[in-house]
């Protein structure tokens, strides 16, 4: 006995269609960096600096995004931890599970520890408000925490993006306890995506003069993530932390 089939013309489209939304519904969930880049900076620039007297610097930068002008005024430190020395090392010959991360945000700068040594302190930036810990999806804060580096894309808009683990449990616990009293609103959702990574062509002044353009996530100058792409791998240890000498006796 033979069978025939026989498919009409919008039976075949909506095959078609429903293959097409299969491809790339896969797609996107296997992408990592999937942000898209924020508006073109325009006409950076300093309008004044001046120590505050306590090692900072007190900086009021413009500049122009889309149709908006910004004025932003930052504090950043005059000098890095110490540290922040050309040891030479070979990555080749690095032990990657014995690499940690800790980012400072209060000194804004991601340092670089082996085996308890101090390798590297790079310049970061953050988002507006470097100081403030994540509450929730869309505050644009960096996460505070222990971590670890999930996922690479050597290929990522931002030159190289490395993805952590937010949020992790420690993090899933702090969201749901800021909604039980009140202090984000029931509705919010955690967020997600925050990772380090570099910045566009051209864009190292961002990093050198501390502007808070992230959503969240940690952004070195591309020459020093290109060498911590060198250095890291998945499951390198990431501490974010306000200070870093709150957790010194970790190291």
């Amino acid at each position: 006995m033979k069978l025939h089939c026989k498919m009409t013309l919008g039976g075949l489209l909506f095959l078609l269609c429903f293959t097409t939304a299969s491809i790339n519904s896969f797609s996107q969930t296997n992408v990592t960096d999937v942000k898209k880049r924020p508006e073109a900076i325009r006409n950076l620039k300093v309008l004044s600096e001046e120590p505050d007297g306590k090692g900072n610097i007190v900086r009021v930068i413009q500049y122009s995004q889309g149709m908006m002008k910004i004025t932003e005024t930052t504090i950043v430190p005059r000098v890095l931890p110490i540290g922040n020395t050309a040891i030479k090392f070979n990555p080749d010959t690095l032990h990657k599970e014995l690499v940690r991360l800790v980012v400072d945000k209060k000194r804004r700068c991601l340092m670089v520890y082996y085996r308890n040594r101090m390798l590297r302190a790079y310049k970061a930036t953050f988002g507006p408000n470097p100081q403030l810990d994540k509450n929730m999806e869309g505050d644009r804060c960096t996460p505070e925490g222990e971590f670890k580096i999930t996922n690479i894309n050597p290929r990522s808009k931002f030159n190289k993006f490395m993805l952590i683990n937010y949020p992790n449990e420690t993090a899933w616990a702090r969201f749901n306890k800021l909604k039980e009293t009140g202090i984000i609103p029931k509705s919010a959702r955690i967020g997600g995506d925050i990772g380090i990574h570099g910045i566009w062509n051209g864009g190292d002044d961002m990093i050198e003069l501390g502007v808070g353009w992230t959503d969240g996530c940690v952004a070195l100058k591309n020459k020093d993530i290109e060498e911590l792409y060198s250095i890291v791998g998945v499951g390198t240890k990431v501490v974010i932390v306000k200070e870093h000498k709150t957790i010194a006796a970790k190291l």
